[in-house]
């Protein structure tokens, strides 16, 4: 088993395409065909249940692509290691983010890692926070930037960004306009606009409505804050979001109205690393700039 078919392998349960992985890969789709069956031959068993229009992984399949990603993950700190050891940083930095994290400015910071490092590639992958822990632990990204997890959900290393009030916004039009604070048992029976499940406002408004025991139901679900402000700003619902969201350009004319309750709900934004000693030397660098920043107490 060679390194070269595990990257074709996850290419592959990647792209779920083989012309996809084969032009991600550079190789031919009839290279790349067999070099994933040279692999199952000597695994003694399909890895792929293919058809004419889909290519899924079996559950052999499923069980080998956690371990070829770890696999693939320390052969690239290996050679790192090695690189770093000679005073170079070479390869490859993976780097996920939470939409609209707080506490630093990711571009910013990639900007200033790369002038530093210009011999290393940045790869960018913006995720929910679930998929994002998914990434770091199976070794698919160096570091992410997320919301707050619990210490049952991570085991490895997490680093304290920013934290801040979540508030309600809402059109100058909505009857929260001119409240100064909005107890939680006012907000059933509204409509909300919120992200889907896995985004980290969402996870920390539903924490923050279970908390205080008020059910809510979101009616209109968005990827992206840029949506969910033009809807607010239609008229269409209210959003519990951090307060951060307020200042964004795109929210100009939008009313941000403190909520009250026992417990204030917060917002928390954090760097996720892997287990003390498994940081890639990538990760350890961008992390060096990361409290740099935060030390100087740029504006986010």
């Amino acid at each position: 088993m060679e390194l070269r078919q595990l990257e074709h392998f996850i290419a592959v349960a990647e792209e779920q395409h083989f012309t996809r992985a084969a032009e991600r890969v550079a190789v031919s789709q009839s290279g790349l065909s067999a070099s994933i069956r040279s692999l199952e031959q000597e695994l003694k068993t399909p890895l792929f249940s293919r058809t004419t229009r889909t290519v899924r992984l079996t559950e052999a399949g499923r069980a080998l692509l956690v371990e070829a990603e770890r696999t693939l993950a320390g052969a690239r700190a290996a050679k790192d290691a090695v690189d770093a050891v000679r005073g170079l940083l070479r390869g490859t930095l993976t780097v996920g983010v939470e939409q609209c994290v707080a506490g630093v400015r990711v571009p910013r910071l990639l900007a200033a890692f790369h002038r530093k490092h210009p011999q290393m590639e940045i790869r960018l992958r913006q995720e929910g926070t679930s998929s994002l822990l998914d990434g770091v632990a199976g070794g698919r990204l160096d570091v992410a930037f997320a919301a707050a997890v619990s210490a049952g959900e991570w085991r490895g290393e997490l680093i304290p960004l920013a934290r801040e009030r979540m508030v309600v916004l809402c059109a100058p039009g909505h009857r929260f306009a001119q409240a100064v604070r909005v107890p939680f048992d006012e907000l059933p029976g509204e409509s909300f606009i919120d992200f889907h499940p896995d985004w980290g406002p969402r996870r920390a408004a539903d924490e923050a409505f279970a908390a205080a025991r008020v059910r809510r139901t979101v009616g209109l679900e968005v990827n992206d804050v840029h949506s969910l402000l033009e809807l607010v700003h239609e008229g269409l619902g209210i959003a519990v979001v951090p307060h951060h969201f307020s200042r964004k350009p795109e929210a100009l004319g939008l009313v941000a109205v403190e909520l009250d309750g026992a417990d204030q709900p917060f917002y928390e934004s954090v760097v996720v690393l892997p287990a003390a000693g498994a940081t890639s030397p990538g990760a350890r660098s961008l992390m060096t700039l990361v409290r740099s920043d935060v030390r100087d107490g740029a504006p986010r």
